[in-house]
């Protein structure tokens, strides 16, 4: 154990509410290292006394330690099953959506989503997206809706043409897409979830935390879907005792709930 790290999780506990003791340490550890060492710090004491009284410090702290990594229609191939075959599955019977991007990071995927809802005709005449994140900073630069061009590469030409326009240095988002998105900060860990969601989003996220986490999480989620909603996680996110939390398997890294 080292008494340094110890100290330094508990003091951000104390700090920010962020439990670092849920994200596996020895990659989280790492990472924070290395952002330490970068800013001429030799111990993790020294780093949070500069955390505590600098604002720039503490930012870069957070965007490092909540993987900021995202793009439009992530695994493409994800995408069009969840639009020709969950999307049917969840309005048979209902015409509006409530739907939850869980650590969204800068917007990619609730605009990703808005994209495809606004384009989905059979059935679905409503929608809402809540977008969540921990890091305030990402949130107000997903708000912008502005992105380099080759943020778009796996969006379909016909939805990149209809939902984006280009702005000088890049694309921006259009307004008719991100007036269905809503941006709150939220911890996952230790904040309260809203309910009868119809879809939940978290992909590429919970490879990040302990197993105990992971457990928490989705137990929340799944309290959170109502009753046929739908969990969608990522590539590398599979669950694979997914009746443990009143889930059951529609398409691989779909997850309908049961009850």
């Amino acid at each position: 154990m080292d008494p340094d790290y110890e100290s330094f999780k508990q003091s951000i506990y104390e700090q920010t509410g962020i439990d670092l003791s849920l994200y596996k340490e020895a990659q989280m550890k790492r990472r924070l290292i290395a952002l330490r060492d970068k800013r001429s710090f030799t111990t993790f004491s020294e780093y949070f006394r500069a955390l505590k009284i600098s604002p720039v410090l503490l930012l870069e702290f957070l965007d490092r330690m909540t993987i900021n990594v995202s793009e439009f229609y992530r695994n493409p191939a994800r995408w069009e099953v969840l639009e020709k075959k969950i999307i049917p599955l969840l309005t048979e019977d209902r015409s509006s959506l409530k739907v939850w991007s869980a650590a969204c990071s800068t917007g990619e995927e609730p605009y990703s989503l808005s994209m495809l809802l606004s384009d989905y005709k059979k059935g679905l005449s409503k929608f809402s997206i809540l977008a969540t994140d921990l890091d305030q900073h990402v949130l107000d630069q997903a708000k912008k809706g502005f992105y380099f061009e080759k943020a778009i590469k796996d969006v379909p030409s016909d939805k990149r043409t209809r939902h984006t326009t280009k702005q000088d240095l890049g694309i921006g988002v259009s307004d008719s897409i991100k007036k269905h998105v809503t941006f709150k900060k939220q911890n996952l860990l230790s904040d309260r979830f809203d309910s009868d969601f119809d879809l939940i989003v978290c992909r590429n996220v919970m490879i990040y935390f302990t197993e105990e986490a992971k457990t928490v999480l989705y137990q929340k989620f799944s309290k959170a879907l109502r009753k046929g909603g739908v969990l969608f996680v990522g590539s590398t996110e599979q669950i694979f005792n997914p009746g443990l939390y009143d889930l059951e398997s529609v398409e691989p890294f779909f997850y309908r709930k049961l009850c």
